[in-house]
């Protein structure tokens, strides 16, 4: 399960980096359940051929993910985001200006 949500967060932040060709399979692959021999049937390749593209669609975009980091960002916010809200329902004024100072640094 956790498998695929990182592919999907991958594939939301960073699939369009992909060609359209691998953006297809991948989508078909990963996201429709296509087994490899229904993806290697349709796009005219071998099952190997489909699996290796997959795999190099992952380390792409996780490649992408290791050097920009806007997955980790993201969770970072949404997490800082949360913290918020709850300074916010019980007027933690202290804490509010711990998490702003937080925010701050993830984007600096």
């Amino acid at each position: 399960m956790e498998k695929i949500v990182r592919q999907s967060f991958l594939f939301d932040f960073y699939g369009s980096l992909l060609t359209q060709h691998q953006q297809e399979v991948y989508c078909n692959a990963v996201f429709n359940d296509m087994s490899l021999s229904e993806v290697a049937e349709e796009y005219g390749i071998s099952r190997q051929a489909a699996h290796d593209l997959i795999k190099r669609c992952d380390r792409i975009m996780e490649g992408y993910e290791y050097r920009l980091k806007i997955i980790e960002h993201y969770r970072k916010l949404q997490r800082l985001t949360e913290e918020a809200r709850q300074a916010l329902h019980y007027n933690d004024k202290e804490t509010l200006e711990e998490i702003f100072s937080e925010m701050d640094n993830l984007f600096s």
